[in-house]
Order: structure tokens, then sequence, then C-alpha cells
């Protein structure tokens, strides 16, 4: 089975890689994983160049996804879950989903931030919105 792990560093994507590792055993064969984190894009502001180089940028995202990558990577590598990981920019949850169909992936496991139904429909939630636009199943972690 493969499966994308989207985390974000928070302890609701933490707690979806504990469940993962807590239930790796019920997979016939070790789960392949797909390790995931999504970045905005910085915004577009003109004259930006002048001031900050694509490289500078790419860095950033690099190093930023290193840090939410982290303890996700040492929980796995502590359960030997091989995975592959992946830093993604662009909107979150559409990067999410994308990835998962260019994968092939079966299952999206996503950390939820456990808003309650008002707050949630008030703000948006990633894992709300990951649910209503994959095709893929979504297991949402509470």
């Amino acid at each position: 089975m493969k499966i994308l792990l989207a985390v974000d560093g928070s302890k609701p994507s933490l707690d979806a890689v504990d469940l993962l590792v807590e239930h790796a055993d019920w997979f016939r064969s070790r789960p392949e994983v797909e390790l995931v984190t999504v970045h905005l894009p910085v915004p577009r502001v003109p004259g930006i160049s002048a001031v900050v180089a694509k490289s500078g940028i790419q860095r950033y995202y690099a190093e930023e996804g290193a840090e939410r990558l982290a303890a996700a990577k040492r929980k796995l590598d502590a359960a030997r879950i091989p995975y592959a990981e992946h830093i993604l920019v662009g909107p979150v949850a559409e990067s999410l989903v994308k990835h998962a169909k260019d994968k092939r992936c079966d299952l999206i496991y996503v950390g939820t931030r456990g808003m309650t139904g008002a707050a949630a429909a008030l703000v948006g939630s990633t894992a709300s919105k990951v649910l209503h636009i994959s095709p893929i199943p979504v297991l949402l972690v509470k």
C-alpha cells in the first residue's frame, strides 16, 4: 500500500505519523510512504528579484520544508518505515491531492487541528478541503 503522509511539523500532523507507525502492522507489508510537506508560494512582489535571488527563495523553501519534515522522519526512521520525502510549493490541499494522484497513492493521511464545526466553517480547513477534492481515500487523524 502506498500512503501519502502530509505533515507540517504541528502536533496534529505528528499525531498522524504516530497513528501510521502504531498501525503499520495492519498492512500485509510495510506501507510505502510519500512523506510530504507543502509550502505556500512566496507572494510575487514587483522588483523582488533585485533584492532576493531565485536561489534564495528555493533555499528558503528547502530549509522550511526540512524543519517541517524532521520530527516525522525521526519517527518513521525509528519504526523502520521507509519513505520518500517531498517538499512541495503551491496551494496546500490541491498540491497534496495532485502528488497523491501522480504517485499513485492508495490513501492520504492528514492530521486535523480539531476545530469545532463552527470554527472550521468560518476558517476553513486544509484537511476538509483534501477530503472534498480527493478521489483517493483520506484518513483524517484527530
